[in-house]
């Protein structure tokens, strides 16, 4: 049995940040009306927002810890070849790891993704089958079609499911002559491969709904010894770039490889609940809500101390005791800075715990994903001090725009077509957050998600210098068509507080 312990033992002081944000909040921001200073400001990146063109590496690698490696997609310390593109490129080759970490299994190999279509991730799968390694595989159930099976339902694909069918089409058509032959769909249509080759697969209608909120997971679990666990699914638009865009260099992602047995045991147990006793049998498979509820594990990795939760938990189960709840009391445990590189932030709890520590000085600086940053249900609102209400003139329950806003919120400015794909923070420099789950309600109550909570300077640096990356060229503060519409929406919903009424006395 895990005894359980608290995994944020205190933390050496070291040199505190210096924070601009906060200082050029003390000389102006309570000068004037919080939505001046944004319509005046919005949207200024801090560089040329031009994307960066690849080059040669010219900085040196960070050290790695030896039970806890980082890789990210976009490390500029390295480069690699896309197999697919054959494009020279900055960056870790993410699937190259995963298929290390494959060839190594003896025995058994577990693998759980929201979305596969990489075919060399399956050529190696099928070769640990042929000798005789156990394998078995769990998606989510939107993604479990072939190439054949999309387009025999293509004229009823909406434009995403679409432009995804033209990528895979593209993926798979090697010869580019338009026309798909058995050969090509053998080599390189993942799911076809997989099925062919026998290998069990299930997804997350095996437990006879129609499916979960989302099988969100993305890790992989060999012999129980050994993981691996990233934000990436194993798409070449999530490793590598879309295979249609010649200029895309893949989502933002990040990937961990970690040597450790009851690390591996926690991830088989959760991967024996996603199947049940597998394909075509009874629906005894357990998905979402319908999973037992199980405690943070606290585990000693190394010279790391590792917390690890999985998701969902259900309504009846309190706040603490959930994975937000994780991330709510590591942020508690900042004293100097907060870092938070995410697809998605919509969590009301979590924003108001940054919001506490904010206010006890620490500096904290966020990145969100163009697509969801500043829509109305996104606390990088509240980070900035505004609410933007819904059609309907509604804001969320508890909403709290801030009441010393920060003017270090804003976006990544990526490629056109990639995006921000992380779920991370770091804190002061020593706490890495990281996994599948993303920072919102459908994360914590619905879907099939992990996050581990790293206390390790060595893997921090790594996130922090992702984070850095990043931040050196996003546009920071709210976009001037956004902060029209929250002064629009002051007009049209006048019940509704738009900003902060502290802020803007």
């Amino acid at each position: 049995m895990l005894i359980l312990r608290d995994p944020f033992p205190s933390w050496r002081k070291t040199h505190r940040r210096s924070n601009p944000a906060q200082r050029s909040r003390s000389q102006g921001w309570r000068s004037a009306s919080i939505l001046a200073a944004w319509l005046t400001l919005a949207c200024q990146p801090t560089t040329p927002s031009d994307p960066v063109p690849d080059r040669t590496a010219s900085i040196e690698p960070l050290p790695q810890d030896p039970d806890i490696r980082v890789y990210f997609n976009h490390n500029e310390a390295q480069r690699y070849t896309d197999p697919y593109r054959q494009i020279e490129r900055p960056g870790d080759d993410l699937e190259a790891e995963i298929i290390t970490a494959i060839a190594s299994a003896k025995t058994q190999i577990n693998l759980a993704v929201q979305e596969f279509r990489l075919p060399k991730i399956a050529a190696a799968l099928i070769e640990r089958q042929q000798a005789g390694v156990k394998v078995r595989v769990v998606i989510e159930n939107s993604y479990n079609q072939s190439w054949s099976d999309l387009t025999t339902r293509k004229a009823q694909l909406d434009d995403r499911a679409r432009s995804r069918y033209d990528d895979l089409t593209q993926l798979i058509d090697q010869d580019g002559d338009g026309n798909i032959t058995p050969t090509e769909l053998g080599q390189r249509d993942a799911i076809a491969m997989l099925r062919s080759a026998g290998i069990p697969l299930i997804d997350d209608t095996a437990d006879g709904s129609k499916g979960s909120g989302l099988m969100h997971h993305k890790f992989v679990s060999i012999d129980g010894q050994r993981a691996i666990i990233t934000s990436a699914n194993f798409t070449s638009s999530d490793i590598h770039g879309d295979i249609s865009d010649p200029s895309s260099r893949g989502n933002a992602n990040n990937l961990l490889a970690i040597e450790n047995s009851e690390l591996a045991a926690l991830l088989d147990r959760e991967f024996a609940q996603l199947w049940g006793d597998g394909v075509g049998q009874s629906e005894d498979s357990r998905f979402g809500v319908k999973k037992e509820e199980r405690a943070i594990a606290n585990l000693t990795i190394g010279k790391s101390l590792v917390s690890v939760r999985f998701s969902p938990s259900s309504s009846r189960i309190p706040l603490a005791a959930t994975t937000n709840g994780l991330i709510v009391a590591a942020i508690g445990r900042a004293t100097r800075s907060a870092d938070l590189a995410l697809f998605v932030f919509s969590s009301q709890e979590i924003a108001d715990a940054l919001q506490v520590r904010q206010a006890a000085g620490v500096e904290v600086r966020a990145l969100i994903d163009p697509q969801f940053a500043f829509r109305d249900y996104s606390e990088a609102l509240d980070l900035a001090g505004v609410a933007l209400p819904n059609p309907a003139c509604e804001v969320e329950p508890g909403n709290a725009p801030w009441s010393s806003p920060i003017a270090s919120v804003g976006m990544p400015d990526l490629t056109p077509g990639d995006v921000l794909h992380h779920k991370f923070a770091t804190i002061d420099d020593r706490l890495v957050l990281t996994g599948s789950h993303n920072w919102s309600e459908a994360a914590n109550r619905n879907n099939d998600e992990l996050l581990l909570v790293i206390q390790n300077p060595i893997i921090a640096a790594h996130f922090e210098r992702e984070f850095e990356r990043l931040y050196r060229t996003a546009r920071l503060g709210l976009p001037e068509r956004i902060a029209e519409k929250v002064a629009s929406s002051a007009k049209s919903c006048p019940s509704v507080p738009v900003e902060n009424k502290a802020q803007s006395r």
